[in-house]
């Protein structure tokens, strides 16, 4: 009997187990997050600092609403990056529920899973507090990008909590692999938003091919 998991429940080791799916750590299986990527420009960096200077901002009042960091930082990227112009277009897949116990609380969130096309998945991580890293994302975009409809090609993702950024290469072959680039996170020295939208369109370039 076939056995069927829900891409919102599954787990690394699930993926690892049924797929054997292997994380691949040489840097030059996913050179695309570091090589020819396209400059910037200067209406596009000053929009950038915006952004940073807004989500800089909105943490200096806490506590934040669940999804006002993303909107505030998601939603603009992708504006700047044009990902809601064609050819891509958002869908919005199941989210999940995720909890933390912190000191006897519950903290609670959710992460969303968005399809720009169908070789670019973005997941999105909201909690009410900064709980949870990009990793808490990371066995639900996987899932979904081992469902390609087009597995002789790589697939591409990016996890975001609003504030950090990773972003992710899978190959369907056999087995599957796949690699992470570097964390970037708003918070560091300059705007490393820079990198993150020449990452973004580099990558978007390239799920279209």
């Amino acid at each position: 009997m076939v056995q069927t998991i829900q891409a919102e429940n599954i787990t690394l080791r699930e993926l690892i187990t049924l797929y054997g799916l292997q994380l691949v750590e040489d840097e030059q299986f996913f050179r695309e997050w570091q090589d020819n990527l396209p400059e910037l420009t200067n209406q596009e960096k000053q929009l950038l600092d915006q952004i940073k200077a807004g989500y800089i901002n909105l943490r200096n009042y806490p506590p934040l609403l669940e999804n006002t960091v993303n909107i505030a930082v998601l939603s603009p990227l992708l504006f700047v990056g044009q990902f809601y112009l064609p050819p891509f277009h958002i869908k919005l897949e199941k989210s999940v529920q995720i909890a933390t116990e912190d000191g006897g609380s519950v903290i609670k969130g959710r992460i969303d899973v968005l399809l720009l096309n169908e070789q670019f998945w973005v997941s999105v991580i909201e909690s009410k507090q900064v709980a949870y890293s990009v990793e808490a994302g990371l066995d639900q975009i996987l899932a979904y990008m081992l469902a390609t409809p087009h597995p002789e090609k790589p697939v591409f993702g990016m996890i975001t909590s609003g504030g950090s950024f990773m972003f992710i290469k899978l190959v369907k072959g056999e087995p599957p692999q796949y690699g992470t680039s570097d964390i970037f996170d708003i918070r560091n020295r300059g705007n490393e938003l820079y990198n993150v939208l020449s990452i973004l369109k580099r990558l978007g370039q390239m799920a279209l091919t």
